[in-house]
């Protein structure tokens, strides 16, 4: 059986192979940091399950430590309060709401920051406190703060850091609003998603530095986005190759939603297929078109639900070919969905590092191509 520092190393050396891992100084931090002190226990996704069902993985069972080391995201938590020493070793299913996120995302978020040693840096998302030793190891304790929303998951954070031998500045508050201490930082990081870029995160780092998060919202697309700060409140930045998601801050969580209940409406043809909901930057696209509504079902049969007003849209196959939509309420979701996907189709369907993002006091607007180009308004 592998010890704990053979499977550090092979992780560092798997990640250095694929071309993950590029600076030698994060490559020690992957091969000094124990992951098994942060993922005690962990939730393992049951194949083939629907909804997603969970089985608990404890220290000492069969590819405990082997499951650790795979890069993969360990889920840690389910709908806010459940952790696998609570499910008394049975399967059960939820949402997760914490996790240690995989390790190869982890290392290219950082090393796609710019952090270097000097750099103050704060992080929103202790989750486990991973990332966050890996970022103490690489930074030095001292300039490094970490901020967590969940008071039980902080606090087992604290101790995994303690007992690695870091000992980053912690809080427990609401990472949205930024250190509540103040304080200008070089660089943030987070690992949750936000509906938009809080305005106390541009007003906590210096002009020149740099914020790296993702943008989400109630459908749940993800987009990473690195974002220059050229003033107080202001920031410019470009989205980046690849397909990353987290767990979106349960301050901009989606609200609690009642039975849907599909009903009549007016139905038409529509101009695109709806399967284009389903890519990676397609789906996106449309959550930026209605970003208050929440997207379900799949391929020809989608549909968006506008929590506020209660309007629908959804799509299926039409009898005589290509697709119908139909929609009620105050606001016509298929509308704004259908022109900003021909939009995105124009321009020949590209991945989302041709879009940019521009925060000011005016507002966040995603463009696609150029600042003057086709853009859509973050729900700020």
């Amino acid at each position: 059986m592998s010890t704990p520092a053979e499977l550090r190393t092979a992780l560092a050396d798997r990640l250095t192979e694929d071309g993950t891992l590029t600076e030698r100084e994060w490559d020690s931090a992957v091969r000094a940091v124990p992951r098994e002190l942060f993922v005690g226990t962990y939730f393992a996704p049951v194949a083939g399950s629907v909804p997603t069902v969970y089985r608990p993985v404890r220290p000492g069972e069969p590819g405990w430590l082997v499951g650790i080391y795979d890069d993969q995201t360990l889920v840690t938590q389910l709908d806010g309060r459940i952790g696998p020493e609570d499910t008394a070793g049975e399967t059960v299913t939820g949402i997760p709401s914490s996790s240690s996120t995989l390790p190869s995302v982890v290392l290219r978020m950082w090393q796609q920051l710019g952090a270097e040693a000097g750099h103050r840096v704060l992080e929103i998302g202790t989750g486990t406190g991973y990332s966050t030793a890996l970022g103490a190891h690489r930074l030095g304790d001292a300039n490094l703060t970490s901020i967590e929303y969940d008071p039980a998951v902080g606090a087992a954070a604290a101790t995994a850091i303690k007992t690695a031998g870091f000992s980053p500045r912690l809080i427990i508050g609401d990472g949205l609003r930024g250190d509540p201490g103040g304080g200008q930082y070089d660089r943030i990081i987070a690992t949750c998603s936000v509906r938009y870029i809080p305005l106390s995160w541009l007003h906590q780092v210096k002009p020149g530095g740099r914020i790296l998060v993702t943008l989400s919202g109630w459908s749940y697309a993800n987009a990473l986005v690195l974002l220059d700060v050229t003033g107080p409140g202001e920031a410019t930045g470009r989205f980046l190759t690849g397909q990353t998601g987290f767990m979106i801050a349960r301050p901009h969580d989606r609200p609690p939603r009642p039975t849907l209940d599909l009903l009549p409406g007016k139905e038409r043809p529509t101009r695109i297929d709806p399967a284009k909901l389903d890519s990676w930057t397609g789906g996106w696209v449309a959550q930026l078109a209605e970003p208050g509504a929440i997207r379900m079902g799949v391929g020809a049969q989608q549909i968006l639900w506008d929590l506020a007003t209660g309007s629908q849209a959804r799509t299926a196959p039409n009898p005589t070919g290509g697709w119908a939509v139909t929609q009620r309420g105050p606001v016509a979701l298929w509308d704004q969905v259908e022109q900003a996907v021909e939009t995105w189709q124009a321009a020949g369907e590209p991945h989302q590092d041709r879009f940019g993002i521009t925060v000011s006091a005016a507002g966040q607007r995603v463009w696609l191509g150029t600042e003057d180009g086709p853009g859509w308004n973050l729900p700020v």
